[in-house]
């Protein structure tokens, strides 16, 4: 299976694949809502606005997997919206890892960070910048929306 054909269930309950997102450099995260690294919030919403006219988006992909998650998808919602003035698409509640893992990240797993480690996502806030290309770039939880690497990864692919 190729990543445009992984299926999406966004936030409202509206059915697509990651086709939607073909041509665009794609940051997907896997949110929590009551997590440490929740904050990070306020830069993938400041990436999103800064470089969504050049063809870049994040995906926000809720995640309940570190029980850190609100319960429903209107709750998420409400929440990323009024707290943080999230306005990027996100999917409802998925499993990144085991069982169940969702196809969308039976793929990003296999992609390496800087380390070169690929595997489990390992926390809440894992970042994957899809290029256009289809190749990925992985960034682990600590490392900020806003870190000097991920914007240079982000402005690189979108001047390809």
């Amino acid at each position: 299976m190729s990543l445009k054909d992984a299926e999406l269930t966004m936030l409202d309950g509206r059915k697509t694949t990651f086709a939607e997102f073909a041509g665009k450099t794609v940051l997907v995260v896997n949110v929590a809502s009551r997590c440490g690294l929740t904050p990070q919030y306020e830069a993938l919403e400041a990436l999103q606005k800064k470089y969504a006219a050049k063809g870049f988006t994040v995906l926000g992909m809720p995640s309940n997997q570190f029980m850190q998650e609100l319960g429903t998808s209107e709750a998420i919602g409400d929440y990323c919206s009024t707290t943080w003035g999230v306005t990027f698409p996100m999917t409802e509640k998925i499993k990144v890892n085991g069982r169940g893992r969702h196809e969308l990240y039976k793929t990003l797993v296999k992609a390496k960070d800087h380390a070169g480690l690929a595997g489990p996502v390992m926390w809440n806030f894992e970042k994957f910048l899809v290029l256009p290309n289809g190749q990925i770039q992985r960034f682990r939880p600590n490392t900020k929306p806003d870190a000097p690497e991920v914007i240079a990864a982000i402005e690189d692919a979108l001047k390809a």
